[in-house]
């Protein structure tokens, strides 16, 4: 099995789930807030977090900056974060893209 995947399977938010309540997400999740999570998918760019308490959100923890002799966390492991922006560019609807 390949280390490096997208979030998939039981648990994980449908897109269409994700795209349609991204404008509750934002409102209770702005910038500075606190939140717990999961991880559920892992690239060599971050990991993907299952937001505890927003079934429809999934964030992203980016590692751009990483040291390198540090490793991604592994599936399943439970996290700590702070929300620092929103990629308002990723939860487009098709009417909205141009």
């Amino acid at each position: 099995m390949d280390e490096f995947r997208s979030p998939a399977g039981s648990g994980v938010p449908a897109a269409e789930g994700v795209r349609q309540s991204w404008t509750a997400t934002v409102a209770a999740l702005p910038e500075g807030a606190r939140i717990r999570g999961e991880v559920i998918g892992r690239q060599r760019f971050g990991v993907f977090i299952r937001i505890h308490g927003m079934p429809d959100a999934v964030g992203l923890a980016e590692v751009g900056g990483m040291p390198h002799e540090l490793e991604l966390l592994a599936m399943g492991a439970a996290v700590p974060g702070l929300v620092i922006w929103h990629a308002d560019h990723n939860n487009l609807s098709e009417d909205q893209v141009g």
